[in-house]
């Protein structure tokens, strides 16, 4: 009865953690594209469309920021990617270690930055390779724990199911409540870290970090049994 009634009680699921961290993944890619020389830190689409138009030449497009972000990125996919090999597809200890351990270095970053500016190119091509590998931790992390159209770091194919389920598409209306939500977050996030960035960067960051570490929190005393929606 005591298991049942928790579990009755409980509100917070693995879908409300994860759109959380689709709020902050907005705010980190405002500030890679707007204070790191366009550089996407999440959304890994961003950076290899650059690349690939960089290749033609002539186009003044970064190219060292959003390699380094690309190769980061994939670097924490990788690495969250072992930890997680024999983890339960469910709220784990790994999972709240991995999400903690983004939550700490966007905060050092964000102090970090706080001190040290990003004016200097190292310094910007080092906290763009820093944001990427936290962002690639946190959607390998994600991608674990399996929750429908809720990626952290994209939206292209939340806005396809959107679009194709919708009254206009295959009007079956599953899931729209939580593909909105998706986009609104992102675009929320962005909006929150263009407007902090105005002031300075590591605000922008500070917000993720402390996003980031709430999440991590609560889904460690919350949903750590890892009940899905």
């Amino acid at each position: 009865m005591t298991g049942l009634a928790a579990r009755a009680g409980r509100r917070v699921t693995p879908v409300h953690l994860l759109l959380a961290l689709t709020f902050a993944t907005g705010v980190v890619d405002a500030v890679g594209y707007l204070r790191l020389d366009q550089v996407f830190a999440g959304n890994m689409t961003g950076n290899v469309v650059i690349l690939g138009m960089a290749v033609v030449g002539g186009t003044d497009l970064p190219v060292l920021g959003p390699a380094v972000a690309l190769l980061s990125f994939l670097a924490g996919s990788a690495a969250a990617g072992r930890v997680l090999r024999a983890a339960a597809p469910a709220w784990t200890h790994p999972h709240t270690g991995l999400l903690a351990g983004v939550g700490l270095v966007l905060a050092a970053t964000a102090l970090t930055t706080a001190v040290t500016g990003v004016d200097a190119d190292g310094a910007r091509v080092v906290v763009a390779a820093v944001l990427a590998l936290s962002m690639g931790v946190q959607a390998a992390t994600a991608r674990h724990l399996a929750v429908k159209d809720v990626t952290t770091v994209v939206v292209t194919s939340t806005l396809t199911g959107l679009a194709a389920d919708s009254r206009l598409g295959a009007a079956r209306g599953q899931g729209a409540g939580r593909r909105v939500a998706v986009v609104a977050l992102l675009v929320a996030g962005a909006v929150a870290g263009a407007a902090l960035c105005q002031v300075h960067a590591s605000l922008a960051v500070a917000l993720a970090a402390f996003v980031v570490l709430g999440v991590t929190v609560v889904g460690r005393t919350q949903v750590h049994d890892g009940s899905h929606e």
